[in-house]
């Protein structure tokens, strides 16, 4: 079954039990501790947080306060963490781990610690990069409002660049807009145009990235000596919605400006709405606008201009 036709319920659903299977999540005493799962990341938070109140590891863990209140007991009547007095509110209490506790948190933390590096042993080192990318990815889309993901960088082109361009392409606009193989065919022309005839002086590719996964493009090439195009502007799903596309536009626009360029012209479709607002946004005025069905449904093609 291919990604665009998965049901992605039942997906998530079946990576869920196999990520939990290959760390053992199900196994009661979880990386060999007397503890479970949940009462691991109980004593995760209090010996990490130099002094959490019960209420802030309750908002932290998402647990149930009174679920949370038997945990913390449990782990009283273990010696593991005791309440003490809050420096800032005498009113209240805050949970430390004890001498025990620490022994008992730093032996876990080892065990998973361990858990993880045996994972990543058995993958390549090239491949870490898209793995860490991947669950940054996977963070972000699912809680927005509470990942903090790494910044995003931008780069020169290299080897490999335009092969991951013109895949890209062909996978996001077949997926999202019912594109067919001739926006490959017309991506790839493109990336080979710009190879064999790079002038570096006038002209350029950024790779967005993040943690070393790419995330986006965009190019700025040349029409003449007066006016570059800016091509190619593409991101990745879980890159929007971050600025990024505007950062990329804005990119093109400065590296033109000092190439000593007049105007950038560019080619777009009535379809793609974000684009067209980040051109209106940055001074390009829409100048052109024709039908075509090249891509195997009719679209309204544009010539958006910015006089520099």
């Amino acid at each position: 079954m291919s990604v665009e036709t998965q049901d992605p319920v039942a997906a998530v659903r079946r990576f869920n039990r196999f990520y939990t299977r290959m760390i053992g999540v199900l196994d009661r005493r979880y990386l060999g501790s007397p503890y479970t799962v949940a009462e691991g990341r109980v004593l995760y938070e209090i010996a990490t947080g130099d002094g959490r109140t019960p209420k802030a590891v309750a908002e932290i863990t998402g647990l149930d306060a009174g679920y949370l209140s038997r945990i913390v007991a449990r782990l009283e009547r273990d010696g593991v963490v005791a309440r003490e007095p809050s420096l800032r509110d005498g009113r209240s209490v805050v949970l430390q781990v004890t001498e025990q506790g620490r022994r008992i948190f730093e032996g876990f933390n080892q065990r998973s610690t361990e858990l993880v590096e045996g994972l990543l042993a058995k993958v390549p080192p090239p491949d870490r990069r898209r793995l860490v990318g991947a669950l940054e990815s996977v963070q972000a889309l699912l809680a927005p409002d509470e990942a903090t993901l790494p910044p995003v960088t931008l780069r020169a082109h290299r080897p490999g660049d335009m092969g991951w361009v013109t895949e890209r392409h062909a996978r996001i606009y077949g997926v999202e807009y019912g594109w067919g193989p001739a926006i490959e065919a017309v991506t790839a022309r493109i990336c080979a145009d710009f190879l064999d005839n790079f002038d570096p002086a006038r002209e350029h590719c950024w790779i967005a990235e993040r943690s070393g996964e790419r995330i986006g493009c965009v190019f700025l090439v040349k029409e003449d000596d007066q006016v570059a195009r800016l091509r190619l502007l593409l991101l990745e799903p879980s890159a929007r919605g971050t600025g990024l596309g505007r950062r990329l536009v804005q990119e093109c626009s400065a590296f033109a400006r000092q190439a000593g360029y007049r105007e950038i012209v560019l080619w777009t479709h009535a379809v793609l709405t974000a684009a067209r607002r980040i051109y209106a946004d940055l001074g390009y005025e829409l100048e052109k606008t024709w039908t075509h069905d090249d891509f195997g449904r009719r679209e309204v093609s544009e010539t958006w201009r910015l006089r520099l």
